[in-house]
């Protein structure tokens, strides 16, 4: 299988930042565009995706549940292949994206893992987590976390024992999509610009 990309930011850049969609919105959505434009504009590749699931619903328009993880770590296992060079690459992406990103790294030998809102276990549901791997890898890693994310309170995530190779950076006030509430004073324009500058950081600092 072939994956289509769509690519933002100078072609001869010395790293390529790969973002993966989340499970309910595609690779265009307002957040997505938002994050590849401005990570593109500090002089960074930025490679999106669709996984398989989301391709279909893009061509024929209806809904779909996302793909079994095992494809989806498939799905990343073929996106690092096409592109090459692992060693240059940074993977990560919205949410589900980013955890699936998470999951295949340590085997892929990336540079770095950017997750974007990580869903450290479902709204509600604080026991079902989804940490086991982050507590091992190797890979070193980056969330990017809202204060406010229902997937994962700051004095939740302090407790999961995540791997030395894994820093939080948390949004202030931020939701999910780091939208935080009016009265906070923040904005999710400014939010996203910080999210984006701790990456810019981050990867930096790989090396």
């Amino acid at each position: 299988m072939t994956i289509d990309f769509v690519f933002d930011g100078p072609d001869d850049a010395r790293q390529t930042i790969v973002l993966a969609h989340g499970a309910g919105a595609a690779m265009d959505s307002p957040f997505m565009n938002e994050m590849a434009l401005g990570l593109a504009g500090c002089g960074y590749r930025v490679a999106r995706f669709e996984f398989p699931y989301m391709a279909k619903c893009r061509l024929d328009g209806k809904k779909r549940g996302p793909d079994r993880a095992p494809v989806l770590i498939e799905t990343y296992q073929q996106v690092v292949e096409q592109l090459g060079t692992p060693e240059n690459l940074v993977i990560g992406g919205k949410s589900m994206g980013g955890r699936i990103a998470s999951m295949a790294a340590d085997d892929l030998g990336v540079r770095g893992v950017v997750c974007l809102g990580y869903p450290f276990h479902p709204p509600g549901k604080s026991e079902n987590l989804r940490t086991a791997h982050l507590q091992k890898t190797k890979t070193p890693t980056l969330i990017c976390h809202g204060t406010r994310d229902p997937f994962g309170s700051p004095n939740e995530v302090a407790g999961y024992g995540l791997s030395d190779a894994v820093a939080v950076h948390w949004v202030s006030d931020g939701n999910h999509d780091f939208e935080p509430r009016k009265k906070s004073g923040h904005t999710q324009e400014g939010n996203i610009a910080e999210a984006i500058n701790a990456i810019d950081a981050f990867v930096k600092s790989t090396g």
